[in-house]
């Protein structure tokens, strides 16, 4: 039996989500089009006959520019010292720069394999891919590089039988039907979190927060879940809420009808819009929303 945990990291909006969430075969993290959509370490678990690999998926790495922003970096890198492994995902349609330099500076002197994933080669020609994995040769040795497309699930069969094979024997550290780490409160927040950023575009920025306040089941196994989407401005709320109410309601049928998929039940949302001024930059309220510094 083989066990271990591999930490996934990378720069923003590489694909680090959407890779572990095809592992897994279900939505353990949110995915948008949009950089830094995740903000915390979430643990995506996968249990076969060959063992268990718990899956670190971090916040992509970053210049911060605000407290929040630094609590992101600080749990991607402490990440590389609590694991066996650790994947390093990149993007084959973004040229190496500053910022892979920036990654890859903080991997040179890790103690564990890591590993080389190149990712969305379903968009580029071949040539492309190999060119674009020599820029990263020339800057430090790779345990393994594995080409592949977490949308597709292009070699990820290949990428699991490398990754069990570096992996040391030992047990299973959750159940086999566990899939994460994290309560279902915290996925149904950022269920809603996902689909306030896509339905609103480019109108809101990374200021949103969700915090559940109550969850609770009813008669006839129903959820009642009361949840509180935060701004940091008046006019970021008068967005979310929409022209008579609209959005919310798009907002909340949407996040609504994928937490019912989760927890295969009906589910009574209440959800409300409030602001909370510069939260991001706010250390108590940072604490209060779940991130502690």
């Amino acid at each position: 039996m083989k066990s271990g945990f591999v930490s996934i990291v990378g720069r923003p909006n590489v694909g680090k989500s959407t890779l572990m969430n095809a592992i897994i075969g279900a939505k353990i993290a949110i995915v948008t089009q949009k950089p830094q959509t995740t903000r915390t370490r979430i643990q995506g678990i996968y249990t076969c006959d060959q063992g268990q690999i718990i899956f670190v998926d971090t916040p992509g790495i970053h210049k911060p520019q605000h407290l929040l922003g630094e609590y992101m970096v600080k749990v991607s890198t402490r990440s590389l010292e609590e694991v066996d492994i650790i994947y390093y995902m990149t993007d084959v349609t973004r040229p190496f720069g500053g910022g892979e330099q920036f990654v890859i500076n903080h991997l040179k002197d890790a103690s564990v394999p890591v590993f080389l994933l190149v990712n969305k080669i379903d968009l580029v020609e071949s040539d492309q891919v190999e060119s674009f994995i020599e820029s990263f040769t020339n800057q430090m040795k790779f345990a393994e590089i594995i080409a592949l497309s977490a949308r597709q699930g292009t070699n990820l069969p290949g990428l699991l039988e490398t990754t069990f094979k570096a992996l040391p024997e030992g047990p299973l550290y959750y159940p086999q039907d566990d899939l994460t780490d994290q309560p279902i409160s915290f996925i149904a927040a950022e269920l809603i979190r996902e689909k306030a950023l896509i339905l609103t575009r480019d109108e809101i920025p990374h200021s949103l927060a969700v915090e559940v306040e109550e969850f609770k089941q009813q008669s006839a196994g129903k959820v009642y879940l009361r949840a509180v989407i935060y701004t940091e401005r008046d006019s970021q709320k008068g967005i979310i809420i929409g022209k008579n109410g609209q959005m919310l309601k798009s907002i909340g049928e949407q996040s609504r009808h994928e937490i019912e998929r989760l927890l295969d039940t009906q589910v009574y949302l209440d959800l409300w819009v409030k602001v909370k001024k510069n939260w991001r930059d706010n250390e108590s309220n940072l604490n209060q929303l779940g991130f502690r510094l």
